[in-house]
């Protein structure tokens, strides 16, 4: 019998789980992962990703639905998906993207109460027997050396609305 091994799984395990929300701790300061925090909207990488360079895009604002955004609001966060994409593309050159936004937990939404859209980028020929046979997914480089690749771009990202 074969074995993978997934250490950092353990933290998540073992860990402390967020009681609050994670994108309203997103917005602070000393948030981790965040990569932009702009005055309405924020990205920050998913600590449990499908795939390398897997980001959220989320309102500051703490909303469930896009009918609760204003105009200004909705256009920021289009945009603010749209430089991410335009990031990972230069930084991590992928052949395509998934975008998606997961309205109501029997859509998916893993966090219901905060709005979020998913960018994960995707590469030809990611996907292998691991993902479909056993439900395991192959991350090849660990999230927080993505962290430190992207961070630099994001610092260039302007708020247009």
């Amino acid at each position: 019998m074969k074995v993978l091994w997934a250490p950092w799984r353990m933290e998540y395990i073992l860990g402390e789980k967020e009681k609050e929300c994670i994108f309203c701790l997103a917005s602070s300061d000393e948030a981790p992962l965040t990569l932009y925090r702009g005055a309405r909207s924020l990205v920050m990488m998913n600590k449990y990703p499908y795939i390398n360079g897997h980001l959220l895009v989320a309102p500051i604002k703490h909303i469930s639905t896009l009918a609760g955004l204003t105009v200004e609001e909705m256009g920021d966060l289009l945009n603010i998906v749209n430089q991410s994409i335009e990031v990972l593309k230069k930084v991590m050159k992928p052949d395509g993207f998934n975008v998606g936004l997961n309205l109501g937990t029997v859509a998916g939404a893993g966090i219901e109460p905060h709005l979020h859209f998913h960018i994960v980028p995707r590469w030809n020929g990611d996907i292998n027997f691991m993902t479909v046979f056993a439900e395991v997914r192959v991350i090849p480089e660990h999230i927080q050396a993505t962290y430190e690749r992207l961070k630099p771009y994001f610092e260039g990202i302007k708020n247009v609305c």
